[in-house]
């Protein structure tokens, strides 16, 4: 990704943070009182206030320290969203088989990593670019794989690929556990911070949202 610094946000700021996840829908009301709804984007977009998680002047300085870093909009990063950073619910640990992530054709080594949403209706399947590498968990038919022996992840891709050898046969099912971050840039090239308000308890604003490239 052009851009994009491989670092994570400040957790110390980002747990107080506040965001989520944002759709483009248009609604067209038609004369006889109905509607029609238009879905005008395929894939969801986050968008966060970092500002909200800023609490002492240490903090403040953090912030500033990052945002020049990377100079306001400029440079993209890693954001953890603390309502969803695991392929598993959110109080159990990631497991190999949380998240179907393709069917083996006995050829094909690389995977990209997904989450899924949902599984009645419209389950959305979410491309997951920014793996915590360190944490991914793979299974062939449920049976676990060796990172490193069996296969490799790229933490800036979310591509697994298998190593000759362990590739997955025709029908296999390929499953993964994780956990991910959310790749951002600062929606702002500008940082207006009155120190009076903020010691009186005012939240500092900052935008950031997800860098869908």
């Amino acid at each position: 990704m052009p851009g994009f610094h491989e670092i994570l946000f400040p957790l110390s700021i980002g747990f107080g943070s506040s965001g989520g996840p944002e759709r483009r829908t248009d609604i067209v009301l038609l004369a006889s009182g109905h509607e029609e709804r238009n879905a005008r984007w395929a894939d969801s977009r986050r968008r966060y206030d970092a500002g909200t998680g800023v609490h002492s002047l240490a903090d403040l300085s953090t912030l500033i320290a990052f945002f020049e870093e990377r100079r306001g909009r400029l440079y993209g990063f890693r954001w953890r969203d603390r309502a969803d950073w695991k392929s598993s619910a959110p109080d159990a640990a990631p497991t190999p088989t949380d998240q179907s992530v393709g069917t083996g054709d006995g050829s094909n080594a690389a995977f990209q990593l997904v989450k899924t949403y949902g599984s009645a209706f419209d389950p959305y399947q979410r491309t997951i670019a920014k793996p915590v590498a360190v944490s991914v968990r793979v299974a062939v038919d449920g049976v676990e794989q060796t990172l490193g022996s069996d296969f490799t992840v790229d933490g800036t891709s979310g591509v697994v690929t298998f190593q000759s050898g362990a590739i997955p046969g025709a029908g296999a099912a390929v499953t993964a556990g994780f956990e991910f971050d959310v790749p951002v840039r600062f929606d702002t090239d500008r940082l207006s911070v009155n120190l009076a308000s903020f010691e009186a308890g005012e939240a500092v604003s900052v935008p950031v949202v997800e860098i869908r490239e």
